[in-house]
């Protein structure tokens, strides 16, 4: 009797999570953003929750088969091409290297910005496929589903889930507009730098002017490239009452994918929740040839770089460069790298396809990490409290790199200006100069410090939108607002002629009283 009395509380046990679980929707984006979802969508998985994948027949990253999820691809393709990012990596590089002339920087620039253009159409045509689907959206309306979760760095989660009238929870950094706070927050351009200018929270009169300056042109790029596309579609399917970016202002919870031991200080809303970090975790043990490759360092420790996915190889010149400055160095170095073996590669430098990037960084003989400035690299290095020489090539990476050197803990280096010397005294800078480690391991600290770990603060925050239907009472209206009324532009215009008024009644009785006055003085002579 007791063991089968057992026996049914265990089994209750396991039973019970699965049958209180929810049924999450998730509109991914392709890429390297998906390497974040996937850490959620696999810890709601082991939460006892059900989760369904929306991805693109020609998807790069999300596996069509997980024990994780279950997924439903959409045959268009839309996923963009990983060949085009590399490529467009690989000419960054050749015209950085090469100081290639403004015109053709600004070509290179027009042609990514046509690359995301056409993505976002693509993405647009997935989600006019999915809502002509009767079969489908049948499909979506019976799976009862209690919650979408979606990255707002395109928009098809936000309009399937406006479509569907279900609440949205965003996994989100940047959104179709840029940065994710400038969609939601007060953003006092005064001292909230706008990423990617490269700006401090400190500005100087100059600086301020530049990121206004930066701030209307980007705003302006952004509503060229992604507004014909999603203003079309929600006129189409909701009316033209409806605008598009107002359903992503309207998200219930915002995951934030920073932390303010790496983001400025700056306004916020009840309804972000900040879960930088939230991928880290303790090292695991390191592959027996990795182990003993590191133990052999010795006193000096070993270095580890990584560009990430999209940069896989260099340039021959270049990589012969950096191996040179490596084999100069008493650290051993563990480099991923996909490229040819450079010539002048010393005996102290491994070279690998893949590494374990967090469990190495996790390991008490890693000194130094050499990295793109990626965000998953970044939060590792902080979690475990290792300093960056950082080479930036695209996108956001130098200016998350310039946010770490303005708290001392990277030291940045232009890759036009990178050769074996340069190379070598930037990393013997950072390894021999405390302050770098201090100061990374002080923000490792404050970053750890926390009541609650980010990945289950994300995970609280999913089901709490799961059981109350949303998080209305957490969200701004503001967006609903026009500008001049968001700005108290009408109210002030209203108390300047208010002011106005009073001034000139004012005014009109004084003038009465002194013609009167001026009167009398006239009959009494």
């Amino acid at each position: 009797m007791f063991v089968s009395l057992a026996t049914v509380i265990s089994l209750l046990a396991v039973i019970a999570p699965a049958a209180h679980g929810g049924n999450v929707l998730v509109f991914p984006h392709d890429g390297s953003h998906w390497v974040n979802m996937r850490v959620l969508v696999e810890e709601l998985h082991s939460q006892g929750h059900t989760v369904t994948v929306i991805r693109a027949a020609d998807s790069w990253y999300i596996s069509e088969t997980s024990p994780h999820y279950s997924t439903i691809t959409v045959d268009i393709a839309a996923s963009g091409n990983e060949d085009f990012f590399r490529l467009f990596v690989a000419e960054v590089i050749h015209i950085k290297r090469s100081k290639g002339s403004v015109w053709a920087r600004f070509a290179l620039d027009m042609e990514l910005k046509n690359k995301f253009y056409e993505l976002h159409r693509k993405i647009c045509e997935v989600v006019k496929y999915i809502f002509e689907n009767k079969e489908l959206m049948k499909s979506f309306q019976d799976g009862k589903y209690d919650v979408v979760l979606t990255d707002p760095a395109n928009g098809g989660g936000v309009m399937l889930a406006h479509y569907l009238g279900l609440p949205l929870v965003f996994n989100a950094r940047w959104t179709v507009h840029g940065e994710a706070h400038f969609a939601i927050a007060p953003s006092p351009l005064s001292y909230v730098p706008l990423p990617p200018s490269e700006l401090t929270d400190e500005m100087t009169f100059f600086d301020r002017i530049r990121n206004v300056v930066f701030y209307i042109m980007r705003m302006h790029l952004y509503k060229q490239v992604v507004g014909p596309h999603y203003s079309a579609l929600s006129s189409h399917y909701f009316g033209p009452d409806v605008d598009y970016f107002s359903m992503f202002q309207a998200a219930d919870i915002w995951l934030m994918r920073v932390d303010f031991v790496f983001e400025f200080p700056r306004p916020t809303m009840p309804n972000v929740v900040y879960m930088g970090g939230f991928q880290c975790k303790p090292a695991k043990p390191l592959p027996q040839h990795l182990e003993d490759f590191v133990q052999s360092s010795g006193e000096h420790g070993v270095i580890i770089m990584s560009l990430g996915t999209l940069i896989g190889e260099l340039p021959h010149d270049l990589a012969d460069e950096i191996a040179a400055a490596f084999s100069k160095l008493p650290q051993k170095v563990i480099w991923r790298y996909k490229g040819d073996r450079p010539a002048t590669l010393g005996n102290n430098t491994l070279l690998v396809d893949w590494m374990p990037q967090n469990d190495l960084l996790g390991h008490p003989n890693i000194k130094l990490f050499i990295s793109h400035g990626g965000t998953n690299g970044i939060y590792e290095a902080i979690y475990h409290g290792v300093p960056i020489v950082g080479i930036p090539i695209v996108f956001d990476q130098a200016d998350n790199l310039s946010r770490l050197r303005a708290k001392g803990v990277a030291k940045v280096m232009d890759i036009s200006e990178l050769d074996r010397e340069i190379f070598r005294r930037a990393i013997q800078e950072v390894l021999h100069e405390p302050s770098y480690t201090m100061n990374m391991q002080r923000l490792s600290k404050l970053h750890r410090d926390q009541p609650m770990k980010p990945l289950d603060k994300a995970i609280f925050w999913i089901e709490f939108v799961m059981r109350h239907k949303g998080a209305a009472h957490l969200r701004t209206e503001s967006y609903r607002l026009p500008w001049y009324s968001y700005y108290s532009v009408d109210v002030m215009l209203f108390l300047l002629t208010m002011a106005l008024l009073i001034l000139l009644v004012f005014v009109g009785l004084i003038w009465s009283c002194f013609r009167l006055c001026l009167k009398r003085k006239v009959k009494s002579d």
